[in-house]
């Protein structure tokens, strides 16, 4: 479909727009990025699974996989569909799985900034570990995006990070070296936080976004510093709000005084295309979120030859 493929264009040219899909449940608007969305289809009769989680539909097969329906009215504590017949499924993908997603109908895409994503206020969705990732405004309507992998994860506890997977590793001696992440979800942050802290890097720097991140590095370089003494690896998602992690790549592979720094990015949306635009644009490693124990054993290749403080 011709929206995906401007997608992959507009990412692959670092530009810090996405397109969002908009939609909609008992008439409150929401969105996604288009980038998570393999297909849109009418919502169709689903078989039930005993002992599921109770946001679970059930479970279809809209091709060769069998793929779980998540019912998102019920999940966000809003009425059912007035209308079930004219129900969508949106069917995505993101950290390399399958879900389809029952809204009630779907109104359109946007192109939007990066910029005119806003965080919500702590109060809204939930509170500081909510399921708004942002809130878009585009053309005086505000979407509430809402954070996917998180209504997964909780849903499914064993598709999100497990600090566990540490364990493998084996021992692992301390680190003084710093290593700047940059990740807009507060519950995600605080999971790649903790985990680097009991992989042995004890100084970190978090960042909500890609624009906090620029301007902490901004300021690094601005000391005269060797940078590597300030930061000696950036983690940074993809999906943010402000600045994309797409747009922070360009940025410093194109600053002479910051391009040493090697980049990882972290992300839900890793996949053969996403990783042929994160190529393109100088990053060093890129590997789906849930696999935090290979993000460690990333970070130890391309610091190794960094110092200590």
């Amino acid at each position: 479909m011709e929206m995906f493929k401007q997608t992959e264009i507009l990412l692959e040219s670092g530009t810090n727009e996405l397109q969002i899909m908009e939609f909609t449940i008992d008439g409150e608007l929401f969105g996604i990025n288009v980038a998570k969305i393999v297909e849109i289809m009418r919502a169709e009769k689903v078989k039930p699974m005993q002992k599921s989680h109770p946001d679970i539909e059930g479970v279809f097969k809209p091709r060769e996989d069998v793929t779980t329906i998540i019912d998102l009215a019920k999940y966000l504590g809003l009425p059912p569909s007035k209308d079930p017949e004219h129900d969508i499924f949106i069917i995505t993908n993101f950290n390399n799985k399958d879900f389809a997603f029952h809204v009630h109908s779907v109104v359109g895409i946007d192109r939007i900034s990066w910029t005119k994503m806003k965080k919500p206020d702590k109060l809204i969705y939930g509170g500081q570990e909510g399921v708004a990732t942002g809130i878009a405004e585009y053309e005086n309507r505000l979407i509430t995006v809402l954070d996917f992998e998180k209504i997964v994860a909780e849903i499914n506890p064993e598709v999100g990070i497990q600090i566990s997977d540490l364990d493998k590793l084996g021992k692992r001696e301390r680190s003084e070296k710093t290593i700047l992440v940059a990740e807009d979800s507060m519950l995600l942050s605080k999971l790649i936080v903790e985990s680097l802290h009991r992989a042995g890097y004890n100084n970190t720097v978090k960042c909500d976004n890609g624009q906090e991140a620029w301007d902490y590095l901004t300021e690094a370089k601005g000391t005269g510093d060797d940078i590597k003494k300030h930061v000696a690896c950036l983690v940074s998602d993809i999906e943010m709000p402000m600045m994309d992690g797409h747009r922070l790549t360009k940025l410093v592979k194109e600053d002479p005084k910051l391009k040493t720094i090697p980049i990882i990015l972290f992300s839900s949306l890793i996949n053969d295309a996403m990783r042929q635009k994160g190529k393109s644009l100088g990053a060093d490693e890129q590997i789906s979120k849930p696999e935090i124990a290979r993000l460690v054993e990333i970070i130890d290749r391309l610091t190794k030859d960094t110092p200590d403080k």
